[in-house]
């Protein structure tokens, strides 16, 4: 079985590839946060993920959601020195919870478990929680912490790692990659551009900008979204449709 190494900590990253070898598994990567862990299991597909929890930015237990929604999501084993995110951590259905210092003989039950279950059965297991997306997006708000509902997001327009969150009233800035949002939320936002996800709801039209460039127009914003010419023809058939508001 291939496994990715997750841990911001060198030292611990460097005891589980000892052990990882001990036990003749092939290591074909290693991350150091919750964002990186996400792209290189897109990029590389292991078997198993071990993943670490409290790391800098996305933390292990909202990475391991996001893989999560793969289609073909690994198995994932939760690599701690806190016993106190159990719950979380088996709610996103790992495979096991290891304590720190790993001991050898707990790290095999494991990763023996976890070949036990292929990546068939594992989709199968989170079939309920992945056709389920979230009715809202948690953001930060001048200190404290606000709910948005999906319903109310009109566009999201990502921006090297931010993406930004729009609403009639507010925009806000989020630490979620554009890509897991557009598979999370596939049948209420459509792909207008390589950076922008726009609520099909919210498509009232096309413009053209000062350069001559095709936009969205909402309508109830003054905000125009530039529409790349790869998404422009599903754009025009999107707003022909006399169902284009049907989405939730």
């Amino acid at each position: 079985m291939n496994v990715l190494i997750v841990d911001d900590e060198q030292l611990a990253r460097q005891r589980l590839r000892k052990l990882l070898t001990e036990t003749g598994y092939q290591i074909i990567g290693e991350a150091e946060t919750g964002e990186d862990a996400l792209r290189k299991t897109q990029n590389f597909h292991p078997d198993v993920v071990l993943m670490d929890i409290r790391m800098p930015g996305m933390d292990g237990i909202e990475a391991a959601s996001y893989i999560n929604r793969l289609d073909k999501p690994p198995a994932i084993i939760f690599t701690t020195a806190y016993g106190e995110h159990a719950l979380e951590a088996f709610e996103t259905h790992a495979i096991d919870y290891l304590l720190k210092p790993i001991k050898q003989s707990r790290l095999e039950a494991a990763l023996d478990a976890a070949k036990r279950m292929n990546k068939a059965q594992l989709s199968k297991l989170r079939e309920d929680e992945t056709d389920g997306a979230r009715q809202k997006i948690c953001v930060k708000n001048r200190g404290s912490l606000e709910l948005i509902a999906v319903r109310d997001i009109i566009y999201f327009k990502a921006d090297q790692k931010y993406v930004t969150l729009r609403t009639t009233e507010q925009e806000h800035l989020i630490e979620e990659p554009l890509k897991m949002l557009e598979q999370e939320f596939k049948l209420q936002f459509i792909r207008v551009h390589r950076n922008a996800l726009v609520a099909h709801k919210m498509l009232h039209g096309l413009t053209k900008n000062n350069d001559g460039h095709a936009c969205i127009n909402f309508g109830n914003i003054d905000d125009l979204l530039k529409v790349s010419r790869r998404h422009l023809p599903q754009i025009r058939k999107k707003l022909k449709s006399p169902n284009k508001n049907n989405n939730k």
